[in-house]
C-alpha cells in the first residue's frame, strides 16, 4: 500500500476532510520545536513523499514548495524554547501541533497525528498513526514542512550565534555542539532543561 492509498482508505471511509500532522525538533538542545498540519487533495499525487528523516536535505528542500503549492491548506506551528522549558518537550510539542492545526485556513473534520499519543486541546477528533510519516502521504508532507521550516530557522540562528554551528547540526547534541557549549556557555536559544545546568549562561561565568 502506498502512502496515498493509505490516505485514500480514510477518505473512502466517509470520515471527511482530514489533515496530517507531524513535528520536528523534539530532540535538539536548542531552538523551538516545530509542527506542521497539511491537507492534501487526492490528486495530483506528489512523487517522493516520505518521512522527512528518510530523504535527503536536497530532496526535502525540493518537495517543500511543491507541498505548499499542492496542499488545500497547510500551517506551521511552533513552541518556543521558553515554552519547552516551562511545559516540558512533550507538552510543548503538543502545543506546536495544536497551533499548526488551528492555523489551517480550511477546517478539517479530523487529524491524523504521527505517533501514539493524542495532543491535548486540538478541537477536532484525532487519530494517531504509529510511524505515520512513513505510512500516510499527508503526515509525510507535514513532516517535511516541519523539518524544512525548522532547519531554515536554525540557519538564521547560526547567523546570530555563528560560534555554535547551528547551521550544521541544527541544534542536536553533536560533539562540536558540546565543545561550543563548554567554550561559550548556553545562548538564550538553548533549552535549559535539556542541559541540566551543565553549562553556564553566556556572560555569567
Amino acid at each position: 500500500m502506498t502512502n496515498y492509498e493509505f490516505d485514500a482508505a480514510y477518505r473512502e471511509s466517509g470520515a471527511g476532510l482530514f489533515c496530517g500532522v507531524d513535528e520536528a525538533g523534539r530532540g535538539p538542545l536548542a531552538g523551538p520545536v516545530y509542527a506542521a498540519a497539511v491537507i492534501l487533495p487526492p490528486q495530483p499525487e506528489i512523487a517522493g513523499l516520505n518521512d522527512s528523516k528518510k530523504i535527503s536535505e536536497k530532496k526535502r528542500e525540493a518537495l517543500f514548495p511543491v507541498i505548499c503549492e499542492t496542499a488545500l491548506s497547510y500551517a506551521i506551528g511552533t513552541a518556543s524554547v521558553e515554552e519547552i522549558d516551562e511545559l516540558n518537550i512533550l507538552q510543548a510539542t503538543f502545543l506546536a501541533m495544536r497551533r499548526a492545526v488551528e492555523g489551517l485556513s480550511v477546517t478539517p473534520a479530523f487529524a491524523l497525528i504521527d505517533g501514539n499519543r493524542t495532543p491535548a486541546g486540538i478541537a477536532i477528533p484525532c487519530q494517531t498513526v504509529v510511524k505515520g510519516d512513513a505510512l500516510s502521504a499527508s503526515i509525510a508532507a507535514a513532516s517535511i514542512l516541519a523539518k524544512v521550516s525548522r532547519d531554515h530557522y536554525l540557519a538564521e540562528l547560526d547567523k546570530q550565534y555563528p560560534e555554535y554551528g547551528f547551521a550544521a547540526h541544527k541544534g542536536y547534541g553533536t560533539p562540536a555542539h558540546y565543545a561550543a557549549l563548554r567554550t561559550y556557555g548556553m545562548a538564550p536559544v538553548h533549552r535549559k532543561t535539556f542541559l541540566h545546568g551543565e553549562f553556564p549562561e553566556r556572560g555569567k561565568r
